[in-house]
């Protein structure tokens, strides 16, 4: 017990102890990069506790890959500590099918988040019809939190005014909530959230001319530090698998 207690590298605990929310930029990439035809250029992302820059992650995967696979190409990205490069955690995001629902014979996406080598927790695609879902696992496999977007109309459909619509831009914004696991499959659908992954709307300049995605990760109250490591893991993921293919969002 206390061995999956102390998990994660010194860096990795020192930053996500007391950490209630975990702000993830993309770096920009050039405008001249976008507009070259097959320039898939690799995801960079800095990270953010209010307004102190804590950590970044260049992914590591094959040109090829990113070019003819997306959004299911298979990467590596070590989030370090800024100006020390001790490791955070690493996502390892292995190649499969891409999300869609009612597979019958392919393996879900999924995406390992390790630190000092050992598992702090795992994201796992679940079969689902109309609103993808993502079941959360701590290091031993088991389910903690289910991780969907707001949905309306029973269940069936994404909502996707639940963040608010300032000046048009509220429709740019894409939440995936985060649910307790064991209250999400036992109360009819009805638990409340206790946090958030949301992709936050952006700037007129910044959707003309790159494809730059910000994320914002509310943890749970009642997340440990591995929980925090795999969730900050999540949103590398989320990216990769909705907003990363095109800026269309």
């Amino acid at each position: 017990m206390v061995e999956v207690m102390d998990r994660g590298t010194d860096a990795c605990k020192n930053h996500l102890a007391d950490c209630k929310v975990m702000d993830i930029r993309q770096t920009r990439r050039g405008w001249l990069q976008e507009c070259l035809l097959g320039c898939e250029a690799k995801s960079e992302f800095k990270y953010f506790i209010g307004t102190n820059q804590v950590a970044q992650s260049l992914e590591e995967s094959e040109f090829l890959m990113r070019c003819c696979c997306q959004p299911c190409y298979e990467f590596k990205a070590v989030v370090k500590e800024t100006n020390t490069d001790a490791e955070l955690l690493t996502v390892n995001r292995p190649f499969s099918c891409c999300v869609m629902g009612c597979k019958c014979c392919c393996a879900g996406q999924e995406a390992i988040i390790t630190s000092n080598g050992q598992q702090m927790g795992k994201i796992k695609e679940e079969y689902f019809c109309c609103v993808p879902t993502f079941t959360i696992m701590d290091g031993e496999d088991k389910p903690k939190y289910k991780l969907h977007s707001p949905t309306c109309c029973g269940g069936v459909c994404v909502n996707c005014f639940t963040e608010g619509c300032i000046c048009g831009k509220g429709l740019c914004k894409a939440p995936f909530w985060i649910f307790d696991y064991n209250q999400e499959n036992t109360d009819g659908g009805k638990a409340t959230h206790t946090g958030k992954i949301l992709k936050k709307p952006k700037s007129m300049m910044t959707e003309v001319f790159t494809e730059a995605n910000a994320f914002e990760a509310v943890f749970p109250d009642d997340a440990d530090i591995a929980m925090k490591a795999t969730l900050i893991g999540a949103s590398v993921y989320i990216n990769s698998i909705f907003f990363e293919e095109s800026d269309d969002q």
